[in-house]
């Protein structure tokens, strides 16, 4: 998949398009749905199946403190829209500039001049440019100005609500995996390098894989059964820490994985890490040999939890 950073590097080969525009946080079946639209249309028109998305995200432009943690990284999303098919990923700056920006005007310089959209699809509550003005019938109405088709994909709900990336957070604040894997349409990933840490799990008898993750706030705590791919052919079962070590005065969120039966050197390595099953929430101990005896429970937990979860993919 092509990336192109910002509209000054459109260029006339970008030209003819189907196009959607989103944040696409997470690419949950909602988003999914309008991926799916996108790439039917764009192959029966023969156009390239384009994304419109925004860094940072509005949210985090207008309130940085209170804007709410990313489903997905950059890298993350990049790789989940390539896998649905879209071909080009079109990041536009937002900046003061692009806030300010009305939609009409979104709409001729991104849409018509820089992509040259053949037809767009959005959301059915999907709004942008100035004020939030831009919407469906203004879509449309351009589009017969223009010479472009619109059109609108429902809503999607998962057990009986519709799927939102604000609803898949709250599940994983919640602890609740299944309910985040039925609105993901599968298990919750995070990915990143493995990097150096403090080497306190070394300390105490139980190494750990820290998770490059820039100090992004992280969309859930506690302690899970993981599984970790990218090291080998076969995926590794772990124990992971997310959470911002409160025994330790940590100051910002870290992502540690304990993995079962493995002692090779994978600084640098890239590795997903899917979240399985949570065990039991963050805390705050009184001290390193109390927490080294509940790093042992959670250990010994795991390992009884992986066997049951081995034991039901066999069976399916």
């Amino acid at each position: 998949m092509e990336l192109i950073r910002d509209r000054h590097n459109l260029r006339p080969e970008h030209r003819g398009a189907a196009a959607t525009i989103g944040n696409f946080d997470g690419v949950h079946l909602g988003h999914q749905a309008i991926l799916g639209e996108l790439r039917k249309q764009a192959l029966m028109r023969d156009l390239a199946p384009v994304v419109v998305t925004f860094e940072p995200t509005p949210r985090e432009y207008f309130a940085p403190q209170t804007a709410p943690p990313r489903l997905t990284s950059f890298r993350e999303k990049f790789d989940m829209l390539g896998y649905h098919g879209v071909e080009r990923m079109l990041v536009l700056r937002f900046n003061r500039a692009l806030a300010q920006l009305p939609a009409e005007d979104f709409i001729r310089e991104v849409l018509v001049e820089g992509l040259g959209v053949k037809y767009v699809v959005i959301g059915d509550d999907f709004r942008f440019g100035q004020g939030r003005r831009g919407d469906f019938r203004m879509l449309k109405e351009a589009g017969e100005r223009y010479g472009f088709e619109v059109a609108a994909t429902p809503t999607q709900t998962v057990h009986g609500e519709r799927a939102s990336s604000t609803r898949v957070r709250e599940a994983l604040q919640a602890g609740n995996l299944e309910l985040a894997r039925d609105l993901l349409g599968r298990m919750y990933r995070m990915c990143g390098k493995v990097v150096h840490g403090d080497h306190l799990g070394r300390e105490l008898g139980y190494p750990t894989a820290n998770l490059g993750r820039r100090r992004q706030k992280l969309p859930l705590s506690g302690v899970f059964l993981v599984r970790v791919y990218g090291l080998e052919d076969e995926a590794r079962y772990g124990v992971a820490s997310v959470g911002n070590r409160p025994t330790v005065n940590g100051r910002h969120d870290v992502v540690e994985v304990h993995l079962f039966d493995f002692s090779r050197d994978i600084y640098g390595a890239h590795i997903e890490v899917e979240f399985l099953e949570k065990l039991r929430e963050e805390e705050k101990f009184p001290d390193l040999e109390t927490l080294r005896e509940h790093i042992r429970q959670d250990v010994n937990e795991a390992r009884l939890r992986q066997v049951e979860w081995q034991k039901r993919e066999q069976a399916i």
